[in-house]
């Protein structure tokens, strides 16, 4: 018995439930109904449980409600209240719960540190966040620690340790070496989950100094790096080789190759451990293994299989991975490692905990006064969660009371709520692992019936098809719904509708007699409402002519059919398809009203064409296969131009437009791809044929845009392959009627030629253009914003118009208008024009000079009024020129420089200065007239340089242990000369450079006797001139002191004998043959070897000929300009001559090329080029002359 009324009881409460949950209202999200019901807060956005923050931002802690009305906020912190008002660095967004921290400013993260929860509350009730965490990133610094270098045995297991430091969040663990690259891993090496590199066994090739271990914080952004760990590998063969050189030969030694050794697991040690993973997360299980060779790693679940869909196997099947696991995971995994010496295997028993996931969270609750309800709030978790209520924010128990209202566990029951019950209850579901926080408002609303469906919506349906007729409602107690047709029609009922809870009127078959008006009432106890829609139902889409299975012969033409019926209200698109996908963009697809036309089948164009036609209410389709086949032989094909098209017929004749058409003539075996259609116009260009348009070859007529006042006659050209037909013979003449100008001239420029005149010009319209007689043009002109009326004048036949009497350069505003017999074009477009420009007035003020070194000088002015300038400032011309220069008291020929400076400038750059010169310079306004006064000269210095080379170098006088060296002053001293240098060194008969000797000599000397040498011996010399800036370059020259007179009188005594005297003869006697060689073959138009290369390179250096003798030029030298190398021959007076320079930008800086910028900037460095200094000590040089060869031969 007690058990029946316990059956029974469960029976009734669930009948209870059922209908309290009936009795509660769902509110429709229509924003303008939102707005006005009263609604207590809502959480509609709050920042995570865990929230870690950059500590070097401003911390934002975010906390967004919703509510009528709106909501206040409040904070606690670590449970007590938080007032923002007293710290500064805390504000609080406004109409937000935002708080934003403000660390960037003073403040430091680490003192806001907590637990913070946010609470929103209006006047019917209070919502609170979850409890926020608040806490800093950190990423500290690696500890130092001193590592030594690991020495391991070929084959041996090695574990290079990380050991990142402790941040928050843990750092990414990654290994590189000092080139940044990434070390390169495999199933021998690998990275473990702790951030350790294994190794399975090391090879020579793990040899290296710079393995190291990165820790990347990505919440700001840094990398550690810790110290280059050190792996050196032993070989057996190098530490046999060690081991054997310590050895005597009598000690017995045995090599053993590397031993192979079965798999020993490094991680995780022991056989079996365990692990703990929370639901949801994802489950990461590892073996590394060592052994000889690599051992393989496999994993199994005991005693069942590894979730499929969720398993994956990364790092090289080291590293099990399950995602989203659940407690169907908690068991043992087994992983073995194997290779051909055995197996070693790990037990990690994995339990599945669980923090508190949702089963039914509570859901909002919208009840009328004396209505019941109830909120459920139902959780899982392992362990089972703990549930807890809240009242706005408040445990329940301590909260007040409220008769309505009583809480059985996991739900609270309300019965016979009044408008005083509305609050917001939190559900709090928590366990260790965890915890859940809800809120769920009750809000007892009392309201009449509002119906939110538009007000005459109108809804269209194809017969045969269901109608769904919209009534969304909301009320308070909830509505009840009836709906009507027409206006008195009576409430429907029966099986051919179907009235869904919210509100929804159902026709499932509508068909032409259900269209009508529709009138939707809502009522409860508090009032009443209606609303009208209406239905109209449409006739069906249908294809009455569907496309047909086509078989046709390459290169041929084919049709597809899609003929359609519909609802003449509704508008269809017809869309063809082939292969279900779009049409080739191909011109021989051409898609006509009703139908698909393909020309010139290929192959390709085998396949299912379909046929979509949508309207906005139906869609219908049909579909076909065309099949190409090849076609049958045929007798040679001639291809040609098309015929000329004939019967050209006017019709449709109206004042800007008429229809052309005419028959194609034959194609001649090549389809017609185009037709061209010209025009003549017979009124003012009789004779001259224009292009009108072009069409496809499959259309025969045109519609054609005219001109008024045209005699048109049209003519047709047919296009193929092949070409263009003759033109067809001229269609009637149709002359348009005159209308007034469509448009006026272009191009209106406005451009004095004299400072008191401006010419107005424009491009007269063309003879079609004037749409009648008597085309003139009024052309306007009034000063800008000074003349208010304008001055017009008409003229014709001319295309230019000068206004006189103008102030100088001023802005006028310009119009040119077309007019006829008939009247004015539209008004013309304004442009802006200027009067005749003059010569400036003034010159720029203020000039200043800047001397920036000795070659490049900076000069400033200032601008000039823009009235002054009087036309369009072009830019400023600096005008400068060396007066005399300050080492050589000479004058000679001024020549001026110009340079131009475009735009509005103040300042330019002056290059190319010679060194310690005096310079004048003035600076004038440029405009389109010309240049306007000189402003009065500036002198300017330029401080001393480096001189040039001494002009010449000649030695003399050689004896036994002395030479006599003269020189010249340089040709540009550039400065006032301070000493000359002297270096020289002997070379040697292996041609060896000497020790140097350096000499200083006053700059007033011109000569100098040099004693105390070494007889017959050869001296190199470098000669430089200098200034207190620097040396200058340098020339170089060679000499050889006399041998002694025993040596000397040998070398006669071997002149004297009868043998060289014989010898001598037979080379002079061989040489004259060779040369009379030579000149007969030259006389009979040979070529000597020289002359062939020279016709073979063709040397752009070589001069011609001279025309006076018929001989050859001087070869022309790139090269004269540097100093001799070494060993080179002298010419005969031993002096070496540098030519002047002309006066050029390039040679005033020193030889180095430049650049201009706009503003007359030098780019580029000012030096110049120097021989390199002759090294001390002994060095390799160039061969000698024979002729030195022989003075020096012993």
């Amino acid at each position: 018995m007690m058990k029946k009324k316990s059956v029974s009881a469960r029976k009734a409460s669930l009948v209870l439930f059922l209908c309290q949950m009936i009795s509660a209202l769902d509110v429709p999200l229509d924003s303008k109904l939102l707005e006005e019901l009263s609604q207590p807060p809502t959480i509609t956005q709050q920042s995570p449980k865990d929230y870690i923050v950059d500590p070097r931002e401003n911390i934002v802690i975010q906390c967004e409600a919703k509510g009528k009305p709106p909501p206040s906020f409040s904070w606690t912190r670590n449970g007590t209240h938080f007032d923002i008002d007293k710290d500064a660095q805390v504000t609080m967004k406004p109409n937000s719960g935002t708080l934003v921290i403000n660390i960037m400013n003073g403040g430091k993260a680490e003192a806001y540190e907590g637990v913070y929860q946010c609470t929103a509350r209006n006047e019917r009730g209070a919502a609170i966040s979850n409890n926020i965490v608040i806490r800093p990133s950190r990423s500290p610094l690696w500890t130092k620690e001193k590592l030594e270098p690991n020495h391991v045995r070929e084959g041996d297991s090695l574990v290079l340790h990380c050991r990142p430091p402790v941040g928050l969040p843990p750092p990414i663990i990654f290994w590189m070496d000092n080139a940044f690259q990434r070390l390169p891993q495999s199933e021998r090496v690998s990275q473990g989950l702790n951030g350790d590199l294994y190794f399975s066994n090391v090879q020579p090739e793990d040899t290296r100094e710079d393995y190291i271990c990165y820790a990347r914080f990505n919440h700001t952004q840094t990398i550690q790096q810790k110290q280059p760990i050190s792996v050196k590998v032993f070989s057996m063969d190098s530490l046999n080789d060690t081991i054997a050189a310590n050895l005597s030969d009598t000690d017995i030694f045995g090599a053993k190759p590397v031993t192979e050794r079965q798999p020993v697991l490094l991680t995780p040690t022991g056989s079996t451990s365990t692990k703990v993973e929370l639901r949801g997360n994802v489950l990461l299980l590892e073996c590394i293994a060592a052994g000889l060779p690599t051992p393989v790693i496999r994993w199994i679940k005991e005693g069942g299989e590894l979730p499929a869909n969720r398993t994956f196997f990364e790092n090289f099947k080291k590293t099990l991975k399950i995602i989203d696991v659940s407690e169907a995971d908690s068991g043992n995994y087994k992983c073995i490692a194997r290779n051909r010496l055995g197996s070693a295997h790990h037990v990690i028993s994995v339990t599945v905990k669980a923090a508190p996931y949702w089963i039914t969270a509570p859901r909002n609750l919208v009840l009328s006064p004396g209505e019941d309800g109830t909120l459920i709030c139902r959780a899982n978790g392992n362990p089972k969660p703990n549930i807890s209520w809240l009242a706005n924010g408040v445990p329940i128990a301590i909260a007040p009371e409220d008769p309505s209202r009583k809480v059985d566990g996991d739900t609270i029951i309300f019965s016979h709520v009044q408008e005083r019950s509305s609050s917001v209850y939190q559900c709090n579901a928590s366990n260790e692992y965890g915890y859940l926080l809800a809120n769920a408002f009750v809000n007892v609303l009392a309201e009449p019936p509002r119906i939110l469906t538009p007000a005459n919506k109108l809804y269209q349906v194809i017969a045969d098809s269901p109608a769904l007729l919209d009534c969304a409602y909301f009320g308070s107690p909830k509505p009840e719904i009836e709906w009507f047709k027409g206006v008195k029609g009576s409430i429907l009922r029966g099986n051919e509708y179907v009235f869904h809870d919210n509100g929804t009127l159902e026709i499932p078959v509508a068909q032409k007699d259900s269209t009508g008006t529709y009138t939707c009432v809502a009522r409860n106890e508090l009032g009443k409402i209606q609303n009208e829609v209406h239905l109209e139902v449409k006739d069906p889409t249908m294809i009455i002519k569907q496309p047909e299975y086509k078989v046709i012969q390459r290169y041929g033409q084919v049709s597809f059919e899609c003929v359609i019926k519909h609802d003449s209200t509704l508008l269809p698109t017809i869309i063809w398809l082939k292969d279900n996908d779009e049409l080739p963009d191909d011109e021989r697809f051409l898609v006509g009203k009703d139908n698909l036309t393909i020309m010139n089948v290929t192959d390709k164009d085998d396949g299912t064409y379909t046929c979509i036609v949508n309207t906005t209410l139906d869609s219908v389709s049909a579909s076909a296969v065309l099949t190409v086949v090849a076609a049958p032989p045929t007798p040679a094909i001639i291809y040609a131009r098309p015929n000329p098209p004939f019967d050209l017929e006017l019709t449709g004749q109206l004042e800007r437009s008429v229809e052309l058409s005419w028959i194609p003539g034959d194609e001649n075996n090549s389809p017609i791809t185009n037709f061209v259609i010209e025009y003549e116009d017979g009124l003012h260009e009789p004779g001259v044929w224009h292009y009108q348009t072009e069409v496809p070859g499959t259309q025969t007529t045109v519609q054609l845009k005219l001109s008024p006042y045209v005699n048109y006659s049209f003519r047709v050209i047919a296009v193929n392959e092949i070409g263009r037909s003759q033109p067809s013979e001229p269609s009637e003449q149709y002359l348009t009627k005159s209308a007034n100008p469509d448009e006026n001239p272009s191009n209106v420029q406005g451009i004095g030629s004299e400072p008191d005149n401006l010419v107005i010009t424009w491009e007269s319209l063309k003879g079609f253009q004037s749409n009648g007689p008597g085309l003139q043009y009024k052309v306007s002109w009034r000063q800008k914003d000074v003349d208010d009326e304008w001055t017009s004048v008409i003229v014709a036949n001319v295309s230019k118009y000068i206004v006189s009497g103008t102030p100088t350069f001023v802005p006028y505003e310009i119009k040119v208008q077309a007019l006829n017999d008939l009247g004015y074009a539209p008004e013309p477009s304004e442009v802006i024009g200027h009067s005749g420009e003059d010569l400036p007035m003034v010159a720029p003020g203020n000039v200043q000079v800047h001397v920036i070194n000795s070659t490049l000088a900076k000069v400033h002015w200032d601008t000039v009024p823009l009235k002054t300038v009087r036309g369009h400032l072009q830019g400023y011309k600096v005008y400068y020129w060396k007066v005399q220069s300050l080492s050589i008291r000479s004058r000679r020929h001024v020549e001026k420089k110009i340079l131009t400076f475009r735009g509005n400038k103040t300042f330019g750059m002056l290059p190319g200065l010679e060194p310690y010169s005096s310079y004048k310079l003035n600076v004038r306004v440029v405009n389109g007239k010309g240049e306007g006064p000189a402003s009065p000269d500036k002198v300017f210095k330029t401080p001393e340089g480096v001189p040039s080379s001494p002009s010449f170098l000649r030695i003399t006088n050689p004896t036994l242990d002395s030479l006599t060296l003269e020189w010249g002053s340089p040709t540009h001293p550039n400065g006032v000369l301070t000493s000359y240098i002297l270096k020289f060194q002997p070379i040697n008969n292996t041609h060896e450079l000497g020790p140097l000797v350096e000499i200083r000599i006053p700059a007033n000397e011109s000569s100098l006797i040099l004693k105390n040498l070494n007889y017959s011996t050869r001296y190199k010399f470098y000669f430089n001139a200098q200034t207190s800036v620097g040396s200058g370059s340098q020339i170089t020259e060679e000499a050889i002191t006399i041998m002694d007179e025993a040596m000397a009188s040998r070398q006669v005594d071997i002149a004297t004998q009868g043998w060289f005297i014989g010898l001598m003869c037979a080379v002079a006697l061989l040489i004259l043959i060779l040369l009379i060689v030579c000149f007969i073959r030259r006389n009979k138009g040979g070529k000597y070897p020289v002359k062939e290369k020279e016709d073979a390179h063709a040397d752009p250096e070589i001069q011609p000929m001279k025309e006076d003798d018929g001989t050859f030029g001087e070869y022309s030298d790139a090269e004269d300009h540097k100093p001799l190398k070494k060993g080179s021959r002298t010419p005969s007076d031993r002096t070496v001559k540098k030519e002047d320079s002309d006066d050029s930008l390039v040679d005033y800086g020193e030889g180095v090329n430049g650049q201009f910028n706009e503003d007359g900037s030098f780019i580029g460095q000012y030096s110049g080029k120097k021989e390199k200094e002759p090294a001390e000590g002994n060095e390799s040089s160039e061969a000698p002359s024979p002729v030195n060869a022989m003075n020096s031969f012993v």
